[in-house]
């Protein structure tokens, strides 16, 4: 998580996947904070994992081939 914005009704955040950033809702994380890993699925926060698990999950994600650069590297308007 490097950015969190919001209010207590929507609160959003930007996440690094490797270098490249996506805005994402933390309506089901909350309790996340600059610094911690965040799991996503469709542009939500789903669960908080500890840098271990992070790392882990990247690594099978990128063995795969679904952490495509060009995936993910799709326009995005994220706030400053």
């Amino acid at each position: 998580m490097v950015k969190i914005w919001g209010d207590h009704d929507l609160i959003n955040g930007t996440v690094d996947f490797g270098g490249v950033t996506r805005q994402v809702c933390l309506s089901y994380v909350p309790e996340v904070r600059i610094g911690d890993y965040v799991i996503v699925h469709v542009g939500f926060a789903i669960s908080q994992v500890d840098e271990e698990e992070a790392q882990r999950t990247l690594e099978i994600l990128s063995a795969m081939g679904d952490l495509a650069s060009d995936e993910l590297a799709s326009d995005v308007d994220v706030p400053s």
